[in-house]
């Protein structure tokens, strides 16, 4: 559901923030960023233009069983890795898979609307950690 909001100064610095880094951030890490630009920006200004930014889907809201969410600058289908080690979430490059809705549909006789699919384990740097310690 598409919320109407103002274009204002805080939502504009705070997507801008958000599609500045690839790093899919906390609330708190965008208000810091934030207010190097607006200093005088509160974290409830933060978290609400999130919340609308979000229901208006320009960014993406994520979620992985932490207790603070993540956002995403990029609104496009694409999928996640999530470091089991360091809880750093990356952006797969690959093609979403289209054809898994119609697997699912013609298996189920659901109507799929989207999917999402993450995946997990330990990230090249993490690796490279591990390694270097044994």
């Amino acid at each position: 559901m598409q919320v109407k909001s103002r274009n204002t100064k805080q939502k504009r610095v705070i997507l801008e923030v958000l599609k500045g880094t690839d790093t899919h951030p906390t609330a708190d890490w965008i208000y810091e960023e934030a207010r190097k630009v607006l200093p005088d920006i509160s974290l409830g200004t933060v978290y609400r233009n999130l919340r609308v930014l979000t229901e208006n889907n320009m960014i993406q809201e994520l979620n992985y069983g932490s207790s603070h969410s993540r956002y995403d600058g990029n609104p496009m289908p694409h999928y996640h890795f999530v470091c089991n080690r360091c809880q750093r979430v990356f952006d797969v490059p690959m093609d979403v898979c289209h054809e898994l809705n119609d697997q699912v549909e013609a298996g189920t006789g659901w109507k799929v609307e989207m999917h999402r699919l993450e995946f997990y384990g330990v990230c090249s740097d993490c690796q490279q950690r591990a390694s270097m310690k044994n």
